[in-house]
């Protein structure tokens, strides 16, 4: 086999649409094996890493941290995992996203009361402060 025809780290990276580091990095937080096949000083990736790496990317994409896609990695490869073990992962991040669109609209709304003090014009600021508005006085 050729050399041009082996998935080294900067193929991979290429084809995976990331940059080499980001390999390194997922190597280092054990999404991904170091492969341990090599030729000469170049190590050689499996094909299917491009497709591990696109689903990290995706997952990332979906909110999961790091470890929670190590853990789905870990369920993709045990034989005895169900799809409501994977399921149960995707409520739970469901259940964080929830709460992070019911803070996002908390501070929309104040963001919301300051905008509608700071147009109200000089009178509206001498009666209360922007500062206050940060208080929940406004």
């Amino acid at each position: 086999m050729r050399m041009n025809d082996l998935l080294t780290i900067g193929k991979l990276a290429k084809r995976a649409h990331v940059n080499v580091e980001t390999i390194r990095f997922y190597e280092k937080k054990s999404l991904l094996k170091k492969p341990n096949t090599k030729v000469g000083a170049f190590r050689v990736y499996p094909d299917e890493y491009i497709s591990k790496i696109l689903f990290i990317k995706k997952a990332q994409d979906l909110g999961f941290t790091l470890n929670e896609i190590k853990d789905l990695l870990i369920l993709d490869q045990n034989k005895r995992s169900t799809c409501e073990n994977v399921a149960q992962k995707a409520r739970i991040k469901v259940e964080e996203v929830q709460e992070k669109i019911k803070s996002l609209k908390k501070m929309e709304k104040s963001l919301k009361k300051i905008i509608t003090a700071c147009e109200d014009g000089p009178e509206a600021k001498a009666c209360c402060k922007v500062s206050d508005c940060f208080d929940r006085k406004c």
